[in-house]
């Protein structure tokens, strides 16, 4: 196992500390390409296992990510053992609205969710990573992966300044955008383009919202806003989703949102957008020796668009399935590893998704009748809690309940 204990204060890719030998000598186990959610959940995973582990990432950690932070039940259940969530808020209230209309706050004595700042939470995932034996470098651009192909038994990623690292098994969850994932060859049959803002309030609006979220059905087909409390910091984060193809009537929508929310008149902090991508139901999850995981996968939640306990859960799987992608002799193994791996990942995630898209389909026709379903049908609200909470999932809802089958079906006429 290596030792990561100064790997925070140093580049492990600066040889200059090191009497000229380079610290990537030799071949890495695995290494994986992106510090985000599921890249730290795969490094942590497979440095559990005691293999050496690279986990590079081009930004500097802290970093501030575009993101809701919301931590459903699935992304709990999935954290690292004595993980410290850095909680901002627990949400135990939604309101929910009609673009604008038809409010009505929903309340449950147990806690729905948790509420982050993703620069500390992906921070404390990094640094759970590293005490489980793995090697942090940033600062670091990958440019691509080569691969020879046959029984060749190892892979170079090679870097945007010209250096070369060999690993045995490589995992992309470098985001949406994945140089990994154009190298494995992943598709996408939905991008929505998401806006948000940060913004400051006074201590008397941050008691406001305090526990609660707001949720918008918004006027865009398949579109929605929300508003997500971040009570120790002292900010609203508040943003908007819709399908890809019109951002001038999504910039509009997170105007007249943050209008009628009464909060026009704070200045925003930061102000960001993000493309979000679902994979298509063929996108491959692999190449060879290399895996793909979270966003460069394009795995994630298509009606929430809630992508960070998909990251999470893949990335385990990806860190797991790595490693026996790493031990694997010739071809036909690599192959079979990496089957077994897509199959994991299919039978799972895989099915939400499927669920996920047609709840999409359904609401992008007829958000008035989830409206009215969530806010005035008990078993409704329920399920919704129950789905945050983690004690089900909306696969295992329109499996089993009737009546949410008969829904889907209607809104989808």
């Amino acid at each position: 196992m290596t030792d990561s204990g100064s790997s925070l204060d140093r580049d492990p890719l600066d040889s200059s500390e090191n009497d000229g030998s380079d610290l990537l000598d030799g071949v890495w186990d695995v290494v994986v390409v992106g510090a985000g959610p599921a890249g730290s959940s795969a490094a942590y995973a497979a440095a559990r296992q005691g293999r050496r582990v690279l986990l590079l990432d081009k930004a500097e950690h802290p970093r501030y990510k575009t993101c809701g932070g919301g931590i459903i039940g699935p992304s709990r259940d999935t954290l690292p053992e004595d993980f410290k969530l850095p909680l901002q808020d627990r949400i135990h209230n939604v309101t929910f609205a009609l673009n604008g209309r038809f409010s009505r706050t929903r309340r449950s004595k147990r806690m729905l969710f948790g509420l982050v700042n993703r620069d500390e939470f992906d921070l404390r995932l990094v640094q759970s990573a590293e005490q489980a034996g793995a090697v942090l470098a940033t600062g670091v651009t990958v440019s691509g992966v080569e691969q020879q192909g046959g029984d060749t038994r190892t892979v170079v990623v090679t870097t945007a300044d010209g250096r070369r690292i060999e690993a045995r098994a490589v995992v992309g969850a470098d985001g949406s955008a994945s140089r990994i994932g154009r190298h494995v060859g992943v598709t996408f049959d939905q991008i929505d383009l998401g806006l948000e803002a940060e913004i400051p309030v006074p201590e008397s609006v941050v008691r406001h919202w305090a526990g609660t979220i707001h949720l918008d059905w918004g006027p865009l087909p398949g579109s929605y806003g929300w508003v997500f409390p971040k009570t120790e910091s002292g900010t609203l984060t508040v943003g908007v989703i819709s399908a890809r193809g019109d951002g001038e009537a999504t910039k509009k929508y997170l105007q007249d949102y943050i209008r009628r929310l009464g909060l026009s008149g704070f200045t925003p902090l930061v102000e960001s957008g993000h493309l979000t991508r679902c994979r298509a139901e063929d996108s491959p999850l692999s190449r060879g020796r290399v895996l793909v995981a979270g966003d460069a996968a394009g795995l994630l939640e298509p009606w929430t668009r809630e992508g960070i306990s998909y990251a999470l859960r893949s990335g385990r799987l990806a860190g797991e399935w790595a490693v026996r992608v790493a031990e694997a002799g010739g071809a036909a193994d690599v192959r079979r590893q990496a089957l077994n791996y897509a199959f994991a990942i299919k039978a799972g995630l895989g099915v939400e998704m499927r669920a996920g898209k047609l709840m999409l389909a359904a609401f992008e026709k007829r958000p008035h009748l989830f409206h009215a379903a969530v806010c005035l049908v008990d078993p409704a609200w329920r399920a919704f809690a129950r789905t945050t909470q983690g004690h089900t999932t909306f696969a295992q809802i329109v499996r089993d309940y009737r009546a949410a089958r008969r829904l889907a079906a209607v809104a989808g006429r």
